[in-house]
């Protein structure tokens, strides 16, 4: 899968998840705040924290 796939990808399951305006995050964000909601973090203290504004 290219980048930009695997990035549209994230994107989609970021959406999913419930992280809202997630189209201005990077790959690394996304990655993060995914592993996070992985862990039981709610959608938008994942996303705040995976941009580094805890």
């Amino acid at each position: 899968m290219g980048d930009r796939d695997e990035l549209h990808e994230l994107r989609q399951r970021a959406h999913e998840a419930g992280i809202e305006g997630n189209s201005k995050m990077n790959e690394q964000q996304l990655r993060e705040a995914l592993k996070k909601m992985g862990k039981g973090a709610e959608p938008m203290v994942a996303k705040r924290e995976a941009k580094g504004y805890l």
